[in-house]
């Protein structure tokens, strides 16, 4: 049976951890991406890093296909939205904690006429998103 993807369950873990803590979440976004609507003059190497605090944003919503919020850049209010495929991490500003995660690709539906495995395969590895220090 296919299942759906852990990535936004997963942002919204971390966000509520890091939130927790009290420390300021931090998304890491693949700009570049289609459904990406973010300010473009701060997006840098095609990757842009958003503060998603409490105190930053207005009316956060991290669904299980999109996340969107209002925020301020350079004092002027902006709806931001991206689908949750293009977060490429979240993590605390403060100490680097968090998680990134691999470029999403669709899951391929099983063979058909077989069973599912007890075991999992090895997954082919890929190069991890670099994340850059925002002061």
């Amino acid at each position: 049976m296919a299942m759906t993807s852990s990535r936004p369950y997963m942002i919204r873990a971390i966000y509520e951890w890091v939130v927790d803590n009290n420390c300021t979440p931090y998304i890491l976004v693949d700009a570049l991406l289609d459904g990406v609507y973010v300010p473009q003059q701060y997006v840098q190497d095609g990757q842009i890093v958003l503060n998603i605090s409490p105190s930053a944003v207005m009316g956060l919503h991290v669904g299980n296909d999109i996340i969107s919020f209002s925020g301020r850049f350079g004092g002027v209010s902006q709806e931001v939205s991206a689908p949750v495929g293009a977060v490429l991490g979240v993590y605390a500003k403060e100490n680097g904690q968090g998680m990134l995660f691999d470029a999403e690709e669709p899951t391929p539906p099983p063979p058909t006429g077989s069973r599912p495995s007890a075991t999992l395969s090895k997954l082919p590895s890929k190069s991890k998103p670099s994340l850059k220090v925002v002061k």
